[in-house]
């Protein structure tokens, strides 16, 4: 009697609580605003509804790339450096999404620094770096196409760059408007910037997820259902902001909640993650490829020996989107 109780209530279950399938999703760096739609998935249930037991692993020494890469997750959260990096050098990794349609990086300086008003008045200057042959590109490109010349010093400072740039050590950095950039306005910083795309360097799409192509290959079930539940979460996150933003600083660990919810305001206010009538997501291919061509023509993905590597020409089956039609 009791058996046939139990077996009852267990036909009852939804599918999602009789087994949910297990996968993996690594992150490029520790828990921020850029990973808002996960946390929304997993926590509001989404991952639930669709069947998938989802752990995000935490960000380690070893990049999300290199873990996707080797098996060791299923899904990746990416730089669009980590993954066009990865990619041409021999990874058989696919990008699925493309969480900030916008560029949020610029080129940062101290307002008060009179003899800075334009990317050429950079030349002679000193830059506080992270130590990747992309700043070199980037930079170079917004001197030159300002009509400088890109001659300048590096000294290689990662996070230390901001309070660097604060007081006065050196002239310039990069940041993230939608969080160093919110850092340093809840710090009372007066800092003025430059937009990339103003000076030549193209609107990247940015926040990569991907997976392996043999997983698309073989279970793109699984693929379809743990993407449109990573897309509900963005798109929740979009639309309740700050409650998105109250989950994550639920989920995390933040010394400045503030951070977090300024950080969202920007996000959405700025058009960052859903850019008028687009999909929450989407890839744009056009601007995917300008971008390889980019990294490809200045130098900055190189082979295991180092040497440049070539472009292409085509770089359409880098990513794959049919989960979006299902």
């Amino acid at each position: 009697m009791i058996r046939n109780l139990l077996l009852a209530a267990c036909l009852t279950l939804p599918i999602a609580a009789e087994a949910r399938e297990k996968v993996t999703i690594a992150l490029d760096w520790t828990l921020n605003t850029n990973h808002v739609g996960l946390i929304v998935a997993r926590d509001r249930g989404f991952y639930d509804e669709a069947g998938l037991e989802v752990e995000i692993l935490p960000y380690s020494d070893t990049s999300s790339t290199a873990l996707l890469a080797a098996d060791v997750a299923d899904f990746a959260y990416m730089t669009s450096l980590g993954f066009m990096s990865a990619r041409p050098a021999g990874a058989d990794i696919i990008a699925l999404w493309a969480t900030m349609q916008h560029e949020a990086g610029r080129l940062v300086y101290n307002s008060a620094n009179e003899a800075i008003t334009r990317p050429a008045d950079l030349s002679g200057k000193t830059y506080a770096g992270f130590g990747s042959a992309w700043e070199d590109a980037l930079i170079g490109t917004m001197i030159r196409n300002d009509g400088g010349e890109p001659v300048y010093d590096t000294v290689t400072l990662g996070t230390g760059a901001y309070e660097a740039l604060a007081t006065g050590r050196v002239d310039f950095t990069l940041e993230v408007a939608t969080w160093e950039g919110v850092n340093s306005e809840l710090l009372g910083r007066e800092q003025s910037s430059f937009i990339y795309a103003d000076y030549g360097v193209p609107d990247q799409q940015n926040g990569y997820i991907g997976t392996r192509a043999e997983i698309l290959q073989d279970d793109p079930e699984t693929v379809t259902v743990f993407m449109k539940a990573t897309q509900a979460g963005y798109e929740w996150a979009v639309d309740h902001p700050e409650e998105a933003a109250e989950l994550l600083i639920a989920a995390g660990d933040f010394p400045n909640p503030e951070l977090v919810r300024g950080s969202m305001e920007k996000i959405v206010a700025g058009g960052y993650m859903r850019d008028s009538n687009v999909p929450v997501g989407k890839i744009d291919a056009d601007r995917f490829a300008e971008m390889a061509q980019f990294l490809f023509d200045s130098g900055v993905l190189k082979d295991p020996s180092g040497a440049p590597l070539e472009w292409p020409g085509d770089v359409a089956d880098w990513f794959d989107q049919s989960w979006m039609d299902e």
